[in-house]
């Protein structure tokens, strides 16, 4: 078999950050746009989702507009004091993982400490090849792709190699367009034409990853 490469993302993907996590990165992105550019709650948060549903991230649109420092954003909006609690993921998760024919990596959006963490609380970090932070895209958000381009050049191998598993169908867009295979995780029925395989957990990839040989 030759070799290929699981790409997967982190939130909504590995684990479920809609209960938890990402209420929380919102509030923390809104106070930050409050405290620094002197807005109020309101207007904050509608730039904080301007700037995301543009440049898929609100970092990149704090960089391009306000010239923020990335590390300091990062900081302050990733700060989780009970990160354990709020981590959910899906049972055997880990069982499924390892199953995967293949190297297997992570990239994300998130910040490298953060993704860490959340590896290490799902008990998974150990299974992974690598870990490619918005750090290692030089704050270049999916689906630019930039992060893609540094990934090939690192793992040495033709796109065509790659399997992109995420739950953003803009990331899986420009993973197709570059030659990369992709998997949507959702409940949806519907299936793009940039989108090979519709799966609704890990578990279920796990299962039915003979499609790519």
């Amino acid at each position: 078999m030759r070799a290929r490469v699981w790409v997967f993302d982190l939130d909504n993907t590995l684990h479920d950050a809609t209960p938890h996590i990402f209420p929380h990165i919102n509030r923390g992105m809104t106070e930050y746009l409050q405290k620094h550019l002197g807005l109020d709650r309101e207007e904050a948060d509608s730039l904080r989702k301007f700037y995301w549903e543009r440049y898929g991230a609100t970092l990149h649109g704090m960089m391009l507009h306000h010239d923020i420092k990335p590390g300091h954003f990062l900081a302050q909006t990733h700060h989780f004091p009970e990160l354990a609690k709020m981590v959910v993921g899906e049972s055997q998760l880990r069982h499924s993982l390892r199953d995967f024919s293949g190297k297997k990596i992570v990239f994300s959006n998130a910040p490298l400490h953060y993704a860490r963490a959340v590896l290490r609380i799902l008990r998974i970090d150990d299974l992974f090849d690598g870990v490619f932070s918005i750090e290692y895209a030089k704050f270049r958000p999916k689906p630019d792709a930039y992060g893609f381009f540094r990934i090939f050049r690192k793992m040495g191998l033709n796109p065509s190699r790659f399997i992109m598993v995420e739950d953003t169908l803009a990331n899986l867009r420009m993973a197709k367009k570059l030659g990369m295979k992709t998997v949507w995780v959702t409940d949806s029925r519907h299936r793009p034409s940039y989108v090979d395989m519709n799966v609704s957990s890990i578990r279920d990839l796990s299962r039915r990853q003979f499609i790519f040989n």
